[in-house]
């Protein structure tokens, strides 16, 4: 069979990156296992249990060098995969093989790895949403003041700033970032728990002293670099730490979701665009076309990351008294996947902010389009301020505004109300250029826009510089 004969995950052929993907390798859950293993051994021998030197020496010689075949044929005959790969790393380590696992249940090797993974993973994630918090921050300030059509329920509304708007999108990733910080900051080890979290074993192994127990809980949490354990667990540490961490990947899917949408939204319009390449095809059959391709697929993969939420979830209110098996091949699936889907989508997020294409002429013609009925009030109150009677003048206004209204949508003509107010005696007086300045109806949003780059951008990139020179390469 060749290898186009088998199903590839596209996550890793076609969206993640490389590192992402070597964070869940084979190599790093299992080379992981074998570190846990030594640790244990090092607490054991350190609080007294007859564990020679020589034995964790060999034990660290053989971390990375794991023979998977071996490990498969052995999982073959033993169906479970922890005791598998005990025999494979007591084939390579004869003279320590008594020791491996002493005390140990499948989770030990199991979950640490996962927290472990899990924390290495966010510190990527962490990186790669800083990045994109810093394009759309510098993209907001090149814009900042530059007038646009507003939407609210989609429909045209007070006029904002480009830069504004960028401010929006990149606020929503600033607070999933402050959600993984905490979530990272949170994380803690299963630690040494025993079969059903009672540490009975071990308690055994240390003729039921328990203050060595909880010495050797806080020794392997030392080796293994995480402060502390968490307090109680069953066999597993609780589910509800997985629907936490999904929790904040789908947080930054959301976001990235609504990012990419609100920029298709604004590519039909003709206002922005995603980065097209040369060469690029829109579509094989329409060669005009320039479609949002990097953006589709940001909210495709984001909906998959959305989506596992309901499976975590319904995971860990299924888990009966101490543990049950059915998370585990579900949670092969979910954890992994969802951080390479959560990279994927954060890598685009980089690529396209980091290319956006604007078209100031677009973005102001469409809001001179709809300007004229916003700016009736200042008009009227210019008129009023020049002498005229505001009910007078407000009737007036009424009456052109609805005549220039159906003039658009039943005749397709241009929006003239500016026109028709300044041919109009009663409004004489007033300046209708002056009056209806698109900068003049942006509110504070240029301000804004300094404030937000002050005071939430720049603390983010002075926390993590080495952030901002994180590379965006879109494989396909």
């Amino acid at each position: 069979m060749s290898d186009h004969d088998q199903y590839e995950n596209p996550l890793i052929t076609r969206y993640a990156s490389r590192e992402m993907s070597e964070v869940f390798s084979a190599q790093r859950k299992f080379s992981t296992w074998r570190r846990l293993w030594v640790a244990l051994a090092e607490a054991e021998a350190e609080l007294g249990l007859k564990i020679t030197p020589e034995q964790i020496a060999q034990l660290k010689a053989h971390v990375d060098d794991i023979d998977f075949e071996a490990a498969a044929r052995h999982e073959k005959i033993l169906r479970h995969d922890v005791m598998a790969h005990v025999h494979t790393y007591r084939d390579a380590c004869p003279e320590a093989g008594g020791i491996i696992h002493l005390g140990a249940t499948s989770c030990y090797v199991t979950d640490n790895t996962d927290l472990l993974l899990f924390r290495d993973a966010f510190k990527l994630v962490r990186k790669r949403l800083v990045a994109v918090i810093d394009r759309l921050g510098r993209f907001a300030a090149e814009y900042r003041d530059l007038p646009c059509l507003g939407f609210t329920h989609m429909q045209p509304a007070q006029p904002t700033t480009v830069g504004k708007r960028a401010c929006l999108w990149a606020y929503d990733f600033v607070l999933d970032l402050a959600e993984l910080e905490h979530r990272l900051d949170s994380l803690k080890a299963r630690g040494p728990k025993g079969t059903t979290g009672t540490q009975a074993s071990f308690l055994e192994l240390f003729g039921g002293d328990h203050d060595k127990v909880r010495r050797l809980e806080r020794l392997v949490c030392e080796k293994i670099g995480f402060e502390a354990a968490y307090a109680v667990t069953g066999q597993t540490y609780t589910r509800k730490i997985d629907s936490q961490v999904i929790g904040v990947l789908s947080g930054i899917a959301q976001s990235a979701h609504k990012t990419a949408t609100d920029l298709r939204l604004l590519a039909h319009k003709k206002e922005m665009e995603e980065p097209f390449e040369t060469s690029q095809i829109g579509s094989s059959a329409m060669p005009y076309k320039r479609n949002p391709m990097r953006c589709e697929r940001i909210c495709s993969l984001a909906r998959y990351v959305m989506g596992q939420e309901t499976i975590a979830s319904a995971t860990v209110a299924t888990q009966w008294m101490e543990r049950t098996l059915d998370d585990s091949a579900v949670r092969r699936l979910m954890l992994p996947q969802s951080f390479l889907a959560v990279d994927a989508v954060l890598i685009l997020c980089q690529n396209v902010t980091s290319g956006l294409v604007v078209y100031p002429k677009v973005i102001e013609n469409n809001l001179l389009a709809e300007l004229p009925f916003m700016a009736s009030e200042n008009v009227m109150m210019a008129a009023v301020e020049a002498g005229g009677d505001r009910q007078e003048l407000h009737e007036r206004i009424r009456k052109h505004s609805q005549a220039a209204g159906a003039a658009v949508k039943n005749e397709g003509r241009p929006n003239d109300l500016l026109e028709r107010l300044a041919a109009d005696p009663m409004f004489a007086a007033v300046d209708i250029r002056a009056a209806t300045d698109p900068a003049k109806y942006v509110g504070r949003a240029p301000q804004q826009v300094d404030e937000f780059l002050a005071e939430v951008v720049a603390p983010i990139r002075e926390r993590y510089p080495e952030a901002l020179a994180t590379s965006a390469d879109v494989q396909l």
